[in-house]
């Protein structure tokens, strides 16, 4: 089984990033629309572009979440569609992948 602790405290240290920045979003959406209706036109907009951005954030920050989950099974890079071994150098490029480049393919 190899070892991917370093793999495992990059995917950490990004998770820390996204929940901090999807926390931060969020607290802007909590924010009271200004009283000027114009102003709330803008701000809606903006809203709307953050909420996009949030999911975004969410969508990662669960793609690391099973990637971690994967390593402390021990099931981390393994293809799940064809069960070979995915090459380091592919989980050092990208750490949420789940499949080898030819099943990803």
């Amino acid at each position: 089984m190899a070892d991917y602790a370093d793999i495992a405290a990059r995917l950490e240290a990004r998770l820390a990033e996204l929940t901090a920045r999807a926390e931060g979003i969020e607290e802007d959406l909590r924010t009271p629309l200004d009283a000027d209706f114009a102003e709330q036109a803008s701000e809606l907009a903006d809203d709307e572009a953050l909420e996009g951005v949030d999911d975004i954030l969410r969508t990662e920050a669960a793609e690391v979440r099973a990637a971690l989950g994967r390593i402390a099974a021990g099931a981390y890079g393994t293809c799940t569609q064809c069960g070979t071994d995915i090459p380091r150098a592919r989980l050092e490029a990208q750490p949420v992948a789940t499949r080898c480049i030819t099943c990803a393919g």
